[in-house]
């Protein structure tokens, strides 16, 4: 017999609850705030907006199912199941964050505070829990495909992203690399740069954007679910060592972006989450490309 469905609540610590954990009661929380021309009232109401959201939908799961919760910083540490039904409260960002640990289960987002978040990837409303955590369980639940970018490493160290992938230096040092297409070693060049990045149609109205903006609108930025990406150097750096003409480009199916390293050690991270990033070291190749995992976004 197979199991029921487990449904897997992905939230994060609220600021009101890390002003708690620094300053220790509401009072001094309120205190620190106030020296500084801040009100607490604001950040507490969030607060409860976010836990109310939270609880509204753990009501809504239906009793025969399984149910589990995990914060946003143990997702590294957690084991999502094949039957699990991933439901995100909170905010676009925590969806991005979730969807590199997952391998197909679909999605359900849900707005913790409506009207203050874009709403992209949490499109939902609490109250729509219930009736949407049903369709989640049917054989064919209407989902939205969304395109992820991934990056392998010569180790088989592996990185999924939902919006964009940074390869750089892990600090504000110049990266050293060589960077070309992978079906073409005669194309590549060593570059200097801030770093390199490369992103999908998701992640195309974050920091994708305002390089593209930067760059005069080029290349096309694709859609969400367009099987495309788009990649930027940052500040490539010119010299008689380094070059200037390979900083833009699109990857479509199939295609890869090769970078091989050439400084003492380089991270390649995804979607912000700079404390789960590989690890390059000199001489190592990394290749990026449209990942075969698709984020399922429940529409």
């Amino acid at each position: 017999m197979s199991l029921a469905p487990r449904a897997v609540l992905v939230h994060r610590t609220t600021e009101y609850e890390e002003l708690l954990v620094r300053h220790g009661t509401h009072g001094q929380a309120a205190f620190f705030l106030s020296t500084r021309g801040r009100s607490i009232d604001e950040v507490a109401a969030r607060h409860h907006r976010a836990r109310r959201a939270l609880a509204d939908v753990a009501a809504a799961v239906p009793l025969t199912w399984r149910r589990t919760r995990v914060e946003r910083a143990d997702l590294d540490r957690f084991l999502f199941a094949p039957e699990d039904v991933v439901v995100v409260v909170g905010q676009d960002g925590l969806v991005a964050n979730t969807a590199k640990y997952l391998a197909g289960q679909p999605v359900l987002g849900v707005d913790a505070d409506p009207g203050r978040n874009p709403g992209v990837l949490v499109r939902h409303r609490a109250g729509d829990a219930a009736r949407l955590l049903r369709a989640a369980a049917s054989a064919a639940p209407a989902v939205d495909e969304l395109t992820m970018v991934e990056a392998v490493a010569d180790d088989t160290q592996r990185l999924l992203a939902l919006n964009e992938i940074y390869l750089g230096s892990p600090g504000h040092q110049t990266a050293r690399y060589h960077l070309g297409p992978d079906d073409d070693a005669a194309r590549g060049e060593a570059q200097a740069s801030s770093g390199v990045l490369v992103g999908t149609g998701t992640g195309a109205t974050g920091w994708l954007r305002s390089v593209w903006q930067e760059r005069g609108g080029a290349p096309d930025l694709p859609a969400p679910a367009e099987s495309r990406l788009v990649w930027f150097v940052r500040e490539a750096w010119p010299s008689p060592a380094t070059g200037t003409s390979l900083v833009a480009g699109d990857l479509r199916a199939g295609a890869r972006l090769r970078l091989t390293v050439e400084s003492d050690r380089l991270v390649a991270f995804g979607d912000g989450m700079e404390g789960d990033a590989l690890e390059l070291t000199w001489g190592q190749t990394v290749r990026l490309g449209i990942s075969a995992t698709t984020l399922r976004l429940l529409d």
